[in-house]
């Protein structure tokens, strides 16, 4: 008995040792974690020369793991570089005038520069890692002699801050994303970045040619600090059409000035509107459309559930306004084929029916009038009319398949854009006040606008500010297909804040395919409420 007694002992000694064991060796992970963070946030950081301007790196840890790069006073800019929990973050800390006027007075200076960047950014992110390392590995080492009191433990937790470092830097370098350089989130004055730097379509085919596009802006960015000048006047590219996509305005006039802001600054082609530009489609509200006529550009427009047909003869009557409701005109060479929404929801006397299977007989019903632009044969070639405006003219139906080529599909609701899948290349939509993007199964994009009024006074009724949002669209003027989009962003109501995001179409030129037709009984226009077709 007493030797069964003296084993049991034993065994319940050795379970305590082994949790003991277990605790410690958790407990110098946390430990050396903890070693690794505060190593790394103290003293991974360097500051080394970068062409003309010295630049300051940091790592920082991060769940997220981006790349950012801060130009003040100018901004920021955000890439999606990486996803270890790590973040680096470059800052312009001053010029070397010196350096900056020998490049600008160097004749190669766009030959020079880039090699000249890469090289130095090389040799400091090397220097910053070396000091990350060691920072971490010295955090951990006197983290767990503070805790531990035992240089053995010590040891340990600097080898297990060694081991964390190196876990990051194989995450980091195994999902490294250098295509994000492409898509950019600019904040601050830097929003106008995008329109300095040029054609979407050379940023992503020739990257080659960005590097000098990104040398003149850094050495444009050198002689605003050098001399006090802003950045050089942008020059548009002949090939890129620039369609700014805004919806939901919803009587908001700070929707305006946003709108006269980003026709000036990314030198807007066309104005899209798809709807509810009113609240209750009054025609008190009618005159809040007149700063249509001011733009000065096309400004393209189909009718919401908010808009009234008073409200879409009133901005039909504005100057430079194209009215689409189940029709298509030919606007800055894009075919744009346009359907106003069928329902009136202001007018509580009226039931109206609204059931998502009317919305979709809708689309299907004008979307077997369509085809996609560039899928059809093509006529023979007559002497076109004369017309009355340069830049907006009627087009004309194919008489090879009795279809209308289309580049593009206006709607309100994304229930009705989505009928269209497989008829044009791209559908803009808005009315859920939330922006998304989808790339249906036949090739079909579905752009969905956010509220460019904030979603007006219901922008109130949330703990947050709706945002005000609106896209600029960049067209090839040749193909007429979408090339990149520029998300623009600004805080809602009190907030002053704005964000840009560049998104770049990776197939531009894709085959959209036909949707598949529905085996069931043919569909229809729903209740009558639809708007008919319209040659």
């Amino acid at each position: 008995m007493n030797w069964m007694r003296w084993r049991e002992a034993a065994r319940r000694l050795n379970e305590r040792r082994a949790v003991r064991r277990t605790a410690n060796v958790l407990l110098i992970g946390l430990v050396a974690l903890a070693g690794a963070w505060l190593g790394i946030a103290i003293g991974a950081n360097v500051s080394t020369a970068v062409g003309p301007a010295q630049i300051g790196m940091s790592l920082r840890p991060s769940w997220g793991g981006q790349t950012v790069v801060d130009v003040r006073p100018l901004g920021t800019l955000r890439f999606d570089s990486h996803h270890g929990p790590i973040q680096l973050s470059l800052s312009l800390d001053g010029i070397h005038a010196d350096i900056a006027q020998q490049l600008l007075e160097s004749p190669r200076w766009a030959e020079t520069l880039p090699d000249l960047i890469e090289a130095d950014l090389q040799a400091g992110l090397r220097e910053l890692a070396i000091r990350a390392a060691v920072c971490a590995v010295a955090g951990g080492f006197l983290a767990g002699l503070i805790v531990f009191r035992r240089w053995r433990s010590a040891l340990w937790t600097g080898l297990g801050s060694f081991g964390a470092i190196a876990l990051v830097a194989v995450i980091s370098v195994m999902t490294f994303n250098p295509g994000s350089i492409a898509e950019p989130r600019y904040t601050g004055l830097l929003t106008g970045v995008p329109s300095l730097i040029g054609s979407a379509e050379s940023i992503v085919s020739r990257f080659s040619e960005y590097r000098g596009q990104l040398a003149k802006l850094v050495t444009n960015v050198s002689q605003l600090y050098h001399a006090g000048t802003t950045l050089p006047v942008y020059s548009p590219d002949p090939n890129t059409l620039r369609v700014l996509h805004v919806s939901d305005i919803h009587l908001n006039p700070v929707a305006w000035n946003m709108i006269r802001s980003l026709q000036d600054q990314f030198k807007i082609n066309v104005v899209l509107d798809t709807g509810d530009i009113a609240d209750h489609g009054t025609k008190a509200e009618n005159k809040f459309v007149e700063e249509i006529g001011k733009l000065g550009v096309p400004y393209v427009y189909v009718r919401g559930n908010h808009d009234s047909l008073a409200t879409q003869r009133a901005v039909a009557r504005q100057k430079n306004a194209v009215v689409l409701d189940g029709a298509e005109k030919t606007v800055e060479g894009l075919k744009i084929y346009g359907v106003g929404d069928p329902r009136f929801t202001p007018d509580k006397t009226v039931n109206v029916k609204s059931d998502a299977q009317m919305l979709v007989d809708l689309g299907r019903a004008h979307a077997e009038h369509l085809t996609p632009e560039g899928d059809m044969p093509k006529p023979n070639a007559t002497k076109p009319s004369a017309s009355p405006s340069p830049t907006l003219t009627t087009a004309t139906t194919s008489s090879a398949a009795g279809k209308i080529p289309v580049d593009l599909v206006a709607v309100h609701d994304p229930t009705v854009g989505r009928a269209f899948s497989g008829a044009t290349p791209l559908v803009l939509a808005g009315h859920v006040h939330e922006r998304s993007t989808e790339m249906l199964k036949t090739g079909t994009r579905l752009m969905v606008q956010g509220s460019t009024g904030g979603a007006g006074l219901r922008g109130l009724e949330h703990d947050e500010p709706t945002p005000i949002q609106a896209s600029v669209l960049y067209f090839d003027r040749t193909s007429h297909r979408l090339q990149a989009w520029d998300d623009v962003t600004l805080g809602g109501l009190g907030e002053q804040w704005v964000q840009i995001q560049r998104h770049v179409e990776t197939d531009p030129g894709r085959t959209i395919s036909p949707e598949p037709v529905p085996t069931s009984s043919p569909t229809g226009q729903g209740d009558g409420t639809a708007t008919p077709f319209k040659r």
